[in-house]
């Protein structure tokens, strides 16, 4: 039951040092990605990282590690559920 628990949630962090580089813990998935919004998954909510120039360097999905280089404007957290926020964002 231990193990269960420990695939079921994983801790979030989030560490943005100078805009610049950023590091999440706890991503369970990414829904989309470009040079200006990154959509993550995290037990916490949707993860809407905006900015210019945004480049995912790794993204493991056993640990839940996103990390990424560009300039970061700005990081919002919504209560979207995995898989069916797409269409609603563009329809906005």
């Amino acid at each position: 039951m231990t193990e269960e628990k420990k695939q079921g949630k994983l801790p979030h962090s989030v560490i943005l040092e100078n805009r610049r580089a950023f590091t999440a813990t706890g991503v369970s998935n990414v829904d989309s990605f470009d040079e200006q919004t990154i959509v993550a998954y995290t037990d916490l909510g949707e993860l809407i990282i905006k900015g210019s120039g945004l480049h995912i360097n790794r993204l493991n999905m056993e640990t839940g590690e996103l990390t990424l280089t560009g300039e970061v404007s700005s990081l919002t957290y919504t209560e979207g559920r995995q898989g069916g926020g797409v269409l609603s964002r563009l329809f906005k």
